[in-house]
C-alpha cells in the first residue's frame, strides 16, 4: 500500500489542477485541439468473384488502401492475361494437346513469379523446388548413361593394377558437378525457355523494366522452367514429368537422352 500512495497523490493533484484550469478559463476560450485528417479511399462497388478465375484478380482482403510505391516513376510492366496465348505456349512446350495437361489454375500458377502482384495471387516457388530436383536427377542419369569420356588415357599404374571395368560403369566419369552445372547453367536454360517463347507468357515484375537482363530475367526463366516440370509431376505423375524433363529440356541442352 505504501508504494501506491505517491501514484494516488499525483492523480489527485492532476485532477485538481484540471478543475482549477477549467474554472479560470471557460469553454469558449479553450484552444482547439489539432486533428489529423486521414484520407480514406472511395468505396468501390461490390464485385462478384464467384465466377472469376483465381488467377485473374487480387484477393480483396489483400488489397492495401494505399499505393505500395510512393511517387514511383517506374513504368508498368505488361504481362499476359490472355488464356489463348498461354495455351499456345503449352502446346509449343508439350506438343499437341499440351494445353489440356494441366488445370487452368495450375497453368497460370506455374508461370507466375513471386514478384508479380507482390505474390498475392500465388507463385511458383514450391513447384520450381520440386521441378529442379527432377531435372537434376534426369541430368545425372543422362550423363551416367552417355558414352564414356575418352579425353586421354589414364596413366599406367606403377604396380600393374587394372581398375574394374563394367559396361554399366562406363559413363560414371562423365558424372561430375562441374559437367552437370555447366550443361544446366541458367543462361542455357533461359535459351531453352526462349525457344518455347516462355517470356511472352511469364508473369513477373522486373526491378528494372527497361533492363530485363539487369533484373535477372535468365534466372526467372530457368526458375519457371523448373516450375513447369514440378506442376506436371504433381498433376500427371513422375513418369510424365521425367519424360518432359528429358525430351523438352535436357535434349535441347545437348544431353544424350533415351526416349
Amino acid at each position: 500500500m505504501a508504494s501506491l500512495l505517491p501514484v494516488r497523490a499525483v492523480r489527485t493533484a492532476s485532477c485538481s489542477a484540471c478543475r482549477s484550469f477549467s474554472s479560470l478559463y471557460p469553454a469558449q476560450f479553450a484552444l482547439p485541439l489539432s486533428r489529423r485528417n486521414y484520407s480514406t479511399p472511395a468505396e468501390e462497388p461490390p464485385v462478384d468473384y464467384t465466377n472469376k478465375p483465381r488467377w485473374s484478380y487480387t484477393p480483396p482482403r489483400m488489397k492495401a488502401p494505399f499505393s505500395l510505391h510512393f511517387d514511383s516513376k517506374r513504368p508498368d510492366f505488361p504481362v499476359n492475361n490472355d488464356p489463348q496465348l498461354l495455351d499456345q505456349f503449352y502446346i509449343r512446350f508439350l506438343g499437341e494437346g499440351g494445353d489440356k495437361v494441366l488445370t487452368d489454375e495450375v497453368k497460370w500458377l506455374a508461370v507466375t513469379h513471386k514478384s508479380f502482384d507482390q505474390g498475392r495471387r500465388g507463385f511458383n516457388d514450391r513447384l520450381a523446388f520440386l521441378g529442379k530436383r527432377i531435372v537434376q536427377l534426369q541430368a545425372s542419369l543422362a550423363l551416367a548413361q552417355s558414352a564414356p569420356n575418352t579425353h586421354g588415357q589414364p596413366a599406367p599404374d606403377r604396380y600393374g593394377r587394372k581398375p574394374f571395368e563394367h559396361p554399366a560403369l562406363e559413363g560414371l566419369d562423365n558424372l561430375s558437378d562441374n559437367t552437370k552445372r555447366f550443361l544446366t547453367d541458367k543462361s542455357k536454360l533461359a535459351n531453352v525457355a526462349r525457344h518455347y517463347d516462355l517470356e511472352k507468357v511469364l508473369r513477373w515484375s522486373p526491378r528494372k523494366p527497361r533492363n530485363l537482363d539487369g533484373s535477372g530475367v535468365d534466372l526467372v526463366l530457368a526458375h519457371t522452367l523448373y516450375a513447369l516440370v514440378g506442376a506436371i509431376s504433381l498433376e500427371k505423375g513422375n513418369l510424365v514429368a521425367n519424360k518432359v524433363a528429358r525430351e523438352r529440356i535436357l535434349a535441347p541442352l545437348g544431353f544424350q537422352v533415351t526416349v
